[in-house]
């Protein structure tokens, strides 16, 4: 991927941005919502245009299958959905049957 992002990035990144506030998707879900749109796309796409574009939406909002954090920013990912009002589970995960976005 370039340093500009294509269109199916600027897709992705307005999707990530309309996840409400204390509401979660995850990476697959975002992909199949993409490649209805766009013909393509997978959760791994999706999660590198968030890599390489998604500092400026809400990226904490969007987590792997099962509710489970981003690795590497785990903490970060949990401190921003607790303060959206998102309780995770004793083991750290999404209640994605709770806060799924969308519905």
């Amino acid at each position: 991927m370039s340093a500009v992002p294509d269109d199916y990035a600027e897709f992705v990144l307005d999707l990530v941005s309309r996840i409400p506030v204390g509401r979660v998707s995850t990476y697959g879900v975002l992909a199949e919502i993409a490649r209805a749109e766009t013909g393509r796309g997978s959760a791994r796409t999706v999660g590198r245009v968030l890599s390489l574009y998604g500092g400026g939406v809400p990226w904490w909002r969007v987590c792997a299958a099962g509710g489970r954090l981003v690795v590497h920013k785990s903490e970060r990912q949990a401190e921003h959905l607790r303060a959206e009002g998102v309780v995770l589970s004793r083991a750290g995960r999404v209640p994605m049957g709770e806060v799924g976005w969308p519905d």
